[in-house]
């Protein structure tokens, strides 16, 4: 037996590829490569003509998904998620330690979405899909799109750094009040910036430091390889930190606190933030 998902293409204002429009909008298919095995096993249909990745999308199709029933059967992830702000284009969550955003593990906040979101109503609603990526480790806000048109608006924003993130993070060893870090990552330019807001003496590590942390680039660990580097690691890295200032069982000082931007369809200036968790409090115990 079969399951069928339909889903109608609203007006658009230029023809677009297949392959990115569909991200998302499909339950059994929410990641571009889930999208593009699809594609490839026959399984899209634009207007009853099986698709493929040359496929373009000019708006008031209709787009089909069918698969066996067998297949798309999946578990729901009962996971409750604190939800900062919501509209029917986008929303913002924070996201706790110790899980990771995506990827093929069962527990994840792409699986758990669905359960916190509310569908959005407009005609191009697809299941909420997060539209960047925090560490395993790491606390704070998350981006996440709600329809197809918001998740590709808000990737863009991304791609044009037209996004201001902020993060905090407790850093070991003393430091200058401010810097900027532009160690390549991977071959590539990037760039950090940090403001040191408060010092503490430390019995175990020395000097323990509060950092606001503004990334210019999005590079992979970004923050907690450019502090690494400068031999300022990231207080419970176990990556990127060193022996014997590793610190275990207290999980990774960073946090997504900010997210400064343009709301693309409503043009509303948004400022999404996340107080810091208390167990940087305890250590800055005045903040």
């Amino acid at each position: 037996m079969k399951k069928t998902e339909t889903h109608i293409v609203p007006k658009l204002f230029a023809p677009i590829r297949l392959q990115e429009y569909g991200v998302g909008i499909f339950d059994v298919a929410l990641t571009k490569s889930a999208l593009k095995k699809a594609l490839k096993k026959r399984y899209i249909k634009v207007n009853d003509v099986v698709a493929t990745s040359a496929t373009f999308i000019n708006g008031g199709e209709r787009i089909s998904l069918s698969i066996s029933e067998e297949i798309s059967l999946k578990k729901k992830l009962i996971l409750q998620l604190k939800v900062l702000f919501e509209d029917d284009h986008l929303a913002v969550i924070h996201k706790p330690a110790g899980i990771l955003v995506s990827g093929n593990s069962f527990k994840t906040i792409t699986n758990a979405l669905v359960r916190n979101i509310k569908r959005s109503t407009l005609p191009d609603a697809t299941k909420p899909q997060p539209v960047h990526r925090l560490d395993f480790g790491t606390t704070g806000v998350l981006l996440v799109g709600k329809t197809s048109s918001s998740i590709r608006a808000l990737n863009k924003l991304f791609e044009d750094k037209d996004i201001k993130k902020t993060y905090y993070a407790t850093a070991i060893g003393e430091m200058d009040s401010e810097g900027e870090i532009t160690t390549n990552i991977d071959g590539k330019a990037s760039k950090s910036n940090y403001t040191l807001c408060k010092t503490v003496l430390s019995k175990r590590f020395g000097t323990l430091n509060l950092l606001r942390l503004e990334p210019q680039t999005g590079r992979r660990h970004q923050l907690r390889k450019h502090l690494s580097h400068i031999g300022h690691p990231i207080l419970g890295d176990k990556v990127y930190g060193v022996e014997p200032l590793i610190l275990n069982g207290k999980g990774l000082y960073l946090h997504a606190y900010s997210l400064q931007f343009t709301h693309p369809f409503t043009h509303e200036q948004l400022f999404l933030k996340e107080e810091l968790p208390e167990r940087f409090k305890k250590i800055f115990d005045s903040l």
